[in-house]
């Protein structure tokens, strides 16, 4: 596993962005398991998601002009994304983000950044019913540019509203790429591998994949 990810995991487990227990989802799930991406809340922490992400957008090879972040989630990721392709790599990639409400005064519209055109990624923490990522989706294709993919932290790998996991059924409706910092096979992997009080949780994790995953 790349060490990007696996800081990544160890970091989220650390500040308790992963947490194990029983949660219940949107769906009325009982998960053993919640990931929690807000509690990269400090200046350390948000370069750090920065980083995260640019490692998985420059391994991607997805061709992009501009990245945008849906509100309101998206906006500091995409803020932090930016600057680390800028320092870590050398990309002077533009970046925007909508607006919940239009604005009818001053500059107006629904974004706020740099004009949307060319290809586009959208950025954002995790993917549940996939609403703000088709919202940001049409906004891109009604601008006249082209969205090329999609970058989200975790992959819960879990069924959607169908067989297909929420993440593949975006991937297929929208006809784009989506990718993932980590996967729940991978969080899998890296508890196994590095012993720690983490691991008595492994059997439930499983058992809750085998029931949902796909």
């Amino acid at each position: 596993m790349e060490n990007y990810k696996q800081k990544f995991i160890r970091l989220s487990l650390e500040i308790g962005a992963l947490k194990f227990g029983e949660f219940q989802l949107k769906s009325g799930r009982i998960s053993p398991y919640f990931f929690n991406l807000g509690l990269f809340s400090s200046g350390p922490l948000i370069k750090n998601i920065g980083d995260f992400y640019a490692a998985t957008l420059v391994s991607s090879n997805i061709n992009y002009d501009i990245v945008f972040g849906p509100a309101y989630k998206g906006i500091p990721i995409v803020t932090a994304l930016a600057s680390s392709l800028s320092t870590s790599y050398q990309l002077d990639k533009p970046f925007v983000y909508n607006r919940k409400e239009k604005k009818n005064h001053g500059e107006g519209g629904v974004t706020v950044g740099e004009e949307l055109r060319g290809n586009v990624v959208i950025v954002d923490d995790v993917i549940t019913a996939g609403t703000a990522i088709r919202e940001a989706f049409g906004i891109i294709n009604n601008s006249g540019a082209t969205t090329t993919g999609i970058v989200i932290s975790l992959d819960r790998q879990e069924k959607g509203t169908g067989t297909l996991s929420a993440a593949k059924e975006i991937s297929n409706a929208l006809d784009i790429p989506v990718i993932s910092i980590v996967n729940l096979d991978e969080v899998i992997d890296y508890i196994e591998n590095n012993p720690s009080d983490y691991g008595q949780h492994i059997d439930k994790i499983k058992k809750y994949r085998e029931e949902y995953g796909v």
